[in-house]
C-alpha cells in the first residue's frame, strides 16, 4: 500500500511537469503569432501548405518513379545483356576447346564434333537474344561468330585427313577468336564492361536521386509541422478542437514521408544484390578466359563449372528482379494520397476562411 502510494504522488508530478511544459511551450508560440491577425495567419497556413505539399509530392513521385524505371531497365535489359554476352563468351570458350580435343584426341571420330557445334548454337543463341536487350550494333560480332564457325567446322570435321589444311583452318579459328582488340572474345570482353556499366548506373542510385528523396522528406516535414501549426491556430483562436480535414492531411503526409522511401529502401536493397551477382557473372567469365588461356588441362571441369555458376546466378538475379505488384502499387497509392494532401488542407483552411471572413467582407 505504502509503495502504491508513493508511486501515485511520483506520476501526477510528472504528469504536471509534462502539463506545465507544453503549456509553456503554447503560451510562448502565441506570444509569438500574437501580432497577426486570425485571417492573416490562416490564408498564410493555407499558402504554406499548398507550396510545400506540391514541392514535396512532386519531388516524391519524381524519385521514386526513377527507383521504378532503374529497377524494370536492370530486369528487362541490362542484367539480360550482361548474362548474355557472359553465356556467349563461355560458350565459346568452351566450343574452342572442345574443337581442339576434337583435333587431338578424336581427329576422324563419327560424332566427335556434336559438343563444339552445341556450344557454337548456344552461342549464336545467347547473340540473337542479346540483339533484342541491348542498342549496340552486334553486326561484327555476328559476322566474326560466323567466320569462326565455318572455319573450326571445316578444321574439325571435313579437313581432319589433311594436317595441312586442318591446322591453317584451326590456327585461321584461333585469330578469329582471340585476336587483340579485334577478334570475338575480346569484343565481347568491351561489350561486357558497356553493359555492365550500364548495369551499374541503373543499380546506383546518384546524387540527383538522393538530392529528390531530401528535398521531398524535408518539404514532407514542413508540411507536417504547418499543418500542426494551422490546428493549433484553429483551436486557439477559432475555438475549434478538430478539423478532420486538417487531421485526414497529416495521417496522409505521414504516410507519404514513410511507406515510399521503405519501399525504395527495399527496391534499392533487390537492385544492388543484383549488381553483386552481376559482378560475380562477369568476374567468373573473366577468370575462366585467363585459366583456360594458361593450360588446357582441366579446362572442361573449369569451363563446365563456369558456366553452371553464370547460369545459377542467371537464375537468382531474375528471381531478385522480379517484377513486384507493391511497386507500382505504392507508386499510384502515393500520387492518389499526393492529391489528397494538396486538396484537403485547401479544403479545411478554406472553409473556415470562407465562412467566418470572405464571405463577410
Amino acid at each position: 500500500m505504502s509503495d502504491q502510494a508513493t508511486k501515485r504522488p511520483a506520476a501526477s508530478a510528472d504528469a504536471r511537469a509534462r502539463a506545465r511544459t507544453w503549456t509553456g511551450v503554447s503560451a510562448a508560440y502565441r506570444r509569438l503569432l500574437s501580432r497577426y491577425r486570425t485571417r492573416r495567419l490562416l490564408e498564410f497556413h493555407l499558402l504554406a501548405m499548398a507550396v510545400t505539399a506540391v514541392v514535396a509530392v512532386s519531388a516524391l513521385l519524381v524519385s521514386y518513379r526513377e527507383v521504378v524505371l532503374s529497377a524494370d531497365g536492370l530486369r528487362s535489359q541490362a542484367a539480360p545483356a550482361v548474362q548474355g554476352v557472359a553465356a556467349t563468351r563461355l560458350a565459346l570458350l568452351r566450343a574452342d576447346w572442345e574443337a581442339n580435343r576434337v583435333k587431338k584426341e578424336l581427329n576422324g571420330v563419327p560424332g566427335a564434333g556434336e559438343s563444339y557445334q552445341s556450344q557454337l548454337s548456344a552461342a549464336d543463341q545467347s547473340l540473337s537474344r542479346l540483339a533484342e536487350r541491348t542498342s549496340d550494333d552486334l553486326g561484327t560480332i555476328n559476322g566474326l561468330l560466323d567466320s569462326y564457325s565455318t572455319s573450326i567446322m571445316n578444321g574439325a570435321l571435313f579437313y581432319h585427313d589433311d594436317k595441312g589444311i586442318q591446322k591453317q583452318k584451326f590456327e585461321e579459328a584461333g585469330s578469329l577468336l582471340s585476336r587483340p582488340e579485334v577478334g570475338l572474345v575480346p569484343r565481347l570482353d568491351a561489350l561486357q564492361n558497356t553493359q555492365m556499366d550500364r548495369a551499374e548506373r541503373l543499380a546506383t542510385m546518384g546524387a540527383l536521386g538522393y538530392t529528390g528523396w531530401v528535398v521531398a522528406e524535408l518539404a514532407l516535414l514542413v508540411l507536417v509541422l504547418t499543418l500542426l501549426s494551422a490546428l493549433w491556430v484553429l483551436r486557439d483562436r477559432c475555438g475549434r478542437d478538430y478539423n478532420p480535414w486538417l487531421l485526414g492531411a497529416l495521417v496522409l503526409t505521414v504516410a507519404l514521408a514513410v511507406v515510399p522511401l521503405l519501399a525504395t529502401t527495399a527496391t534499392q536493397r533487390h537492385l544492388d544484390n543484383a549488381r553483386g551477382m552481376l559482378t560475380e557473372i562477369t568476374t567468373v567469365a573473366e577468370q575462366t578466359k585467363r585459366e583456360t588461356n594458361v593450360s588446357n588441362t582441366d579446362a572442361r571441369v573449369t569451363l563446365d563449372s563456369a558456366q553452371n555458376t553464370v547460369s545459377r546466378k542467371s537464375q537468382e538475379v531474375r528471381k531478385e528482379l522480379s517484377a513486384r505488384e507493391w511497386q507500382n502499387s505504392v507508386y499510384y497509392g502515393a500520387l492518389g494520397g499526393g492529391i489528397l494532401v494538396v486538396l484537403l488542407p485547401a479544403a479545411g483552411i478554406g472553409r473556415r476562411l470562407n465562412a467566418d471572413y470572405w464571405r463577410a467582407r
